[in-house]
């Protein structure tokens, strides 16, 4: 069965609609990024299949349970990163690391956990006195720490240095590796792109696209390829020796953009049509879309 099924739901605050008909599946075991511009839904979205929220309509299943009516069998289950940190103000991240673990059965080695993150150079600092990205490596070690099937995490490397936003991209790997299902929200797109098998993109409360981030990518715009030779090439006769509804433009004196479908039989088309009429390129770039492409392209918003 699905980690994660989310079936037509909606959930309103007065008379906002923050999650208007929402469908999402999560595979077992597999890295699932959910993304979408500030007030989409994907908070909502995510706290509800938490059991944090009851949904108002529509139905959500996690690992199978209802996370409202059975969260108690969900939770020794599931690990929960929240925005908001979770831990007590005036603990210390090894004291509230060992409370966590000690309410799960088999939890994980506790002083290995913290060198792996990092963690012991601020061991004896209060939480509320740690910055940011300490206080979000504790929170990422607390939701980790029970040994979860399931691992919801919000923002993970959020004010985190580039080497631990590394080293946390790693764990969420090795993780994967072991068989844990991870569902995440992230501003970055690199993150999205490097970690996840799925992405759905979110927005005014409904999925407007799922899919790898490699066929996100590609289901958008056509490709571009830019190349610059001598000013006032036929282009008309060029459109006409490339594939059928390609567009070639002379954008500026010298240079040249062709938009279709760019694949290698395009490349070697042009490259013969310029052989033959004795023209040389100074320069050809391929121009992919990528995935913030087609995330605006989709949202007509930046991801933050």
């Amino acid at each position: 069965m699905p980690a994660v099924e989310v079936l037509d739901l909606v959930m309103r605050y007065g008379s906002v609609t923050a999650v208007d008909g929402l469908n999402l599946v999560v595979e077992p075991g597999t890295v699932t990024a959910i993304l979408g511009p500030n007030g989409a839904g994907k908070t909502t979205t995510i706290e509800t299949c938490e059991g944090f929220r009851t949904p108002q309509g529509g139905s959500v299943r996690v690992l199978g349970l209802d996370p409202v009516a059975e969260g108690h069998l969900l939770r020794p289950r599931v690990g929960v990163m929240l925005q908001s940190g979770g831990a007590w103000s005036g603990a210390r991240a090894p004291e509230m690391l060992r409370h966590i673990a000690s309410l799960h059965a088999h939890p994980l080695d506790v002083d290995l956990l913290i060198d792996r993150l990092g963690m012991g150079s601020y061991g004896t600092t209060p939480y509320r006195r740690l910055s940011g990205g300490q206080q979000q490596r504790l929170s990422l070690a607390m939701a980790i720490v029970g040994r979860p099937e399931l691992l919801f995490l919000d923002e993970p490397t959020a004010g985190l240095d580039p080497a631990a936003r590394r080293s946390t991209w790693e764990l969420i790997a090795e993780l994967r590796s072991s068989g844990v299902t991870t569902v995440l929200t992230t501003h970055f797109m690199d993150e999205a792109e490097a970690l996840s098998d799925q992405i759905h993109i979110i927005d005014e409360g409904q999925v407007v696209a799922s899919g790898t981030p490699q066929a996100l990518a590609a289901s958008g715009s056509e490709n571009t390829v830019r190349f610059v030779a001598r000013p006032g090439l036929d282009v008309e006769d060029l459109m006409r020796a490339l594939p059928h509804d390609t567009k070639v433009d002379e954008v500026n004196s010298g240079a040249y953009v062709i938009a279709g479908a760019v694949d290698p039989q395009l490349l070697a088309t042009l490259a013969g049509w310029c052989a033959d009429r004795g023209v040389l390129t100074e320069s050809l770039l391929v121009e992919r879309q990528t995935l913030e492409d087609r995330f605006l392209e989709l949202t007509g918003k930046a991801l933050r």
